[in-house]
């Protein structure tokens, strides 16, 4: 795999204190099938439109993949999951524990008959190259996922940060910062950050 094997899609975007923040799913183009990072939203309601004034285009949404990466259960990465049924979906154990609770998520985008989670404690190779690491803060059981390519590590960090001032600030941006990887995405960033 190659750098650009891993690569981003701006399906959308939220308001936030006045400002257009773009809502990201990222792809991995892997040699055993496409691996899908966060799913984005296929729907919304009133109180979601209102609190964020949300935009999302649910067909660029990438339908062909092996499995989904959660990197937590918030409403704006875990919405499209209902779009992969019998697909495996890998999440954090304490992530899909916490999202059962009253105002964490929108349960029907998490709960729904055909979800097949596979549920993590901890760091795990979730195909050759493709590994899962908890990097809590934004949520307890948020993961990130590193993907090996032949150019250095890639990191997509969900939202260890929603900005790259939030993402050095964090423990978990540290963390991640210490693997010296080539490349971080995040997901309410449009432009990757290169190292080296």
């Amino acid at each position: 795999m190659k750098l650009d094997d891993v690569r981003a899609i701006q399906y959308g975007d939220v308001l936030v204190e006045g400002e257009r923040w773009p809502n990201s799913i990222h792809v991995i183009e892997h040699p055993d099938g496409r691996i899908l990072v966060d799913t984005g939203m296929i729907d919304s309601t009133p109180e979601l439109d209102e609190q964020w004034g949300i935009r999302f285009d649910p067909e660029k949404i990438p339908r062909d993949v092996v499995c989904v990466v959660n990197t937590h259960l918030h409403f704006d990465h875990c919405g499209g999951n209902r779009l992969f049924l019998g697909t495996p979906i890998h999440v954090q154990r304490v992530e899909r524990e916490a999202a059962r609770e009253p105002d964490y998520t929108i349960p029907a985008w998490v709960e729904f008959d055909g979800a097949t989670y596979v549920e993590h404690d901890g760091e795990a190779e979730i195909a050759p190259r493709v590994r899962v690491l908890p990097t809590p803060g934004h949520t307890a059981g948020h993961q990130s996922v590193l993907v090996d390519t032949d150019d250095g590590l890639v990191v997509l960090a969900g939202d260890v940060g929603y900005t790259w001032k939030l993402f050095d600030a964090s423990e978990s941006g540290q963390l991640l910062m210490s693997l010296r990887p080539r490349r971080i995405w995040l997901a309410h960033q449009a432009d990757p950050r290169d190292l080296r």
